[in-house]
Protein backbone atom coordinates (compact mmCIF):
# COMPACT_ATOMS: atom_id res chain seq x y z
CA UNK A 1 0.00 0.00 0.00
CA UNK A 2 1.66 3.45 -1.03
CA UNK A 3 2.37 6.05 1.59
CA UNK A 4 0.02 9.12 1.88
CA UNK A 5 0.74 11.74 -0.28
CA UNK A 6 2.21 13.96 2.05
CA UNK A 7 4.41 11.05 3.33
CA UNK A 8 6.19 10.01 0.14
CA UNK A 9 8.12 13.06 -0.11
CA UNK A 10 12.01 13.26 0.94
CA UNK A 11 12.00 16.55 2.74
CA UNK A 12 15.05 18.17 4.39
CA UNK A 13 15.63 17.99 7.91
CA UNK A 14 16.43 21.41 10.04
CA UNK A 15 16.90 22.35 13.73
CA UNK A 16 15.94 25.62 15.12
CA UNK A 17 18.06 27.95 17.33
CA UNK A 18 15.41 30.24 19.43
CA UNK A 19 16.15 32.38 22.19
CA UNK A 20 14.11 34.72 24.62
CA UNK A 21 16.69 37.47 23.35
CA UNK A 22 18.71 37.36 26.73
CA UNK A 23 21.17 34.42 26.95
CA UNK A 24 18.46 31.32 27.15
CA UNK A 25 18.68 29.37 23.77
CA UNK A 26 16.65 26.15 22.20
CA UNK A 27 17.42 23.51 19.47
CA UNK A 28 14.32 22.05 17.99
CA UNK A 29 14.11 19.52 14.93
CA UNK A 30 12.10 20.55 12.13
CA UNK A 31 10.65 19.79 8.62
CA UNK A 32 8.01 21.52 7.94
CA UNK A 33 10.09 24.55 6.52
CA UNK A 34 9.58 26.16 2.98
CA UNK A 35 10.86 28.71 0.79
CA UNK A 36 7.68 30.72 -0.46
CA UNK A 37 9.33 33.91 -1.72
CA UNK A 38 12.63 34.39 -3.96
CA UNK A 39 12.20 38.77 -3.56
CA UNK A 40 12.25 38.94 -1.07
CA UNK A 41 13.74 35.71 0.42
CA UNK A 42 11.24 34.35 2.49
CA UNK A 43 10.67 31.08 4.56
CA UNK A 44 7.34 29.60 6.43
CA UNK A 45 8.05 27.50 9.08
CA UNK A 46 5.65 25.36 11.16
CA UNK A 47 6.78 24.78 14.85
CA UNK A 48 4.88 21.86 17.23
CA UNK A 49 2.49 23.44 19.41
CA UNK A 50 3.18 22.95 23.36
CA UNK A 51 7.32 23.32 22.47
CA UNK A 52 9.94 25.19 24.11
CA UNK A 53 10.57 26.53 20.51
CA UNK A 54 6.71 27.76 20.16
CA UNK A 55 7.05 29.19 23.32
CA UNK A 56 10.76 31.50 22.37
CA UNK A 57 9.43 32.52 18.99
CA UNK A 58 6.50 33.71 19.94
CA UNK A 59 7.97 35.75 22.06
CA UNK A 60 11.02 36.99 20.84
CA UNK A 61 10.14 36.90 16.81
CA UNK A 62 13.87 35.92 15.22
CA UNK A 63 15.35 32.46 15.25
CA UNK A 64 18.25 30.79 13.36
CA UNK A 65 17.75 27.77 10.79
CA UNK A 66 20.02 24.79 10.27
CA UNK A 67 19.84 22.72 7.26
CA UNK A 68 21.66 19.62 8.46
CA UNK A 69 24.06 17.56 7.29
CA UNK A 70 23.48 13.52 6.39
CA UNK A 71 25.68 12.86 9.54
CA UNK A 72 24.16 14.26 12.30
CA UNK A 73 20.70 11.66 12.31
CA UNK A 74 21.98 11.32 15.60
CA UNK A 75 21.16 14.77 16.87
CA UNK A 76 17.40 13.82 16.12
CA UNK A 77 16.86 11.75 19.31
CA UNK A 78 18.38 14.86 21.61
CA UNK A 79 16.74 17.81 19.52
CA UNK A 80 13.50 16.26 18.72
CA UNK A 81 12.38 13.71 20.44
CA UNK A 82 13.48 15.51 23.97
CA UNK A 83 11.79 18.67 25.65
CA UNK A 84 13.22 21.93 26.18
CA UNK A 85 10.48 22.23 28.73
CA UNK A 86 12.84 19.42 30.63
CA UNK A 87 16.58 19.28 29.36
CA UNK A 88 18.97 22.04 28.78
CA UNK A 89 19.74 20.75 25.24
CA UNK A 90 22.09 23.83 24.59
CA UNK A 91 24.75 22.57 27.60
CA UNK A 92 24.31 19.04 26.47
CA UNK A 93 25.75 19.92 23.17
CA UNK A 94 28.47 22.43 24.24
CA UNK A 95 30.00 19.10 26.59
CA UNK A 96 29.62 17.04 23.09
CA UNK A 97 31.22 19.99 21.88
CA UNK A 98 29.07 20.04 18.71
CA UNK A 99 28.66 23.54 18.64
CA UNK A 100 30.03 27.32 17.20
CA UNK A 101 28.61 30.62 17.10
CA UNK A 102 26.67 33.23 14.23
CA UNK A 103 24.97 36.18 14.61
CA UNK A 104 24.18 35.63 18.45
CA UNK A 105 23.17 32.25 18.38
CA UNK A 106 24.68 28.78 19.26
CA UNK A 107 24.68 26.91 16.05
CA UNK A 108 25.51 23.13 14.92
CA UNK A 109 29.06 22.87 13.87
CA UNK A 110 28.68 20.50 10.95
CA UNK A 111 25.56 22.09 9.74
CA UNK A 112 25.72 22.71 6.24
CA UNK A 113 23.86 26.32 6.16
CA UNK A 114 22.24 28.77 8.10
CA UNK A 115 19.58 31.51 7.93
CA UNK A 116 18.55 34.06 10.23
CA UNK A 117 14.89 34.64 10.05
CA UNK A 118 13.24 37.55 11.59
CA UNK A 119 8.99 37.06 11.67
CA UNK A 120 6.49 38.80 9.95
CA UNK A 121 3.29 36.82 11.06
CA UNK A 122 2.15 33.51 12.15
CA UNK A 123 -0.65 32.13 11.79
CA UNK A 124 -2.42 28.70 13.45
CA UNK A 125 -1.89 25.56 11.41
CA UNK A 126 -3.58 22.93 13.80
CA UNK A 127 -0.50 20.75 15.54
CA UNK A 128 1.77 23.50 14.36
CA UNK A 129 2.07 27.39 14.34
CA UNK A 130 3.33 28.21 11.10
CA UNK A 131 5.91 31.38 10.95
CA UNK A 132 6.41 33.75 7.74
CA UNK A 133 9.75 34.88 7.59
CA UNK A 134 12.11 36.75 5.97
CA UNK A 135 15.90 35.79 5.74
CA UNK A 136 17.83 38.85 6.88
CA UNK A 137 21.31 37.25 6.25
CA UNK A 138 22.58 33.56 5.83
CA UNK A 139 25.70 31.94 5.25
CA UNK A 140 27.03 28.00 4.17
CA UNK A 141 28.68 26.46 6.21
CA UNK A 142 29.94 22.83 4.95
CA UNK A 143 30.03 20.77 1.82
CA UNK A 144 27.78 17.73 1.70
CA UNK A 145 24.59 15.88 1.49
CA UNK A 146 21.36 17.11 3.83
CA UNK A 147 19.56 15.44 6.49
CA UNK A 148 16.30 14.13 4.85
CA UNK A 149 13.91 12.38 6.00
CA UNK A 150 14.41 9.01 3.96
CA UNK A 151 17.78 9.17 6.19
CA UNK A 152 15.66 8.98 9.22
CA UNK A 153 13.46 6.42 7.87
CA UNK A 154 16.32 4.14 7.39
CA UNK A 155 17.91 4.62 10.82
CA UNK A 156 14.48 3.77 11.91
CA UNK A 157 14.33 7.18 13.58
CA UNK A 158 10.52 7.89 11.87
CA UNK A 159 7.99 5.83 10.78
CA UNK A 160 6.42 8.20 8.12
Amino acid sequence: MPKRPWNRVNLPVYAVCSTNGEAVFNMHIITYASQISMSPKRYVCGIYEGTKTLELISTHHEFVLQLLAASQYRLVELLGKKSGHTIDKITRLERRKLLSEWNGFPILKDALAVMHLKVINHFPGGDHTGFLCDVTQYKNLNEGEPLTLDILRQHKLIRI
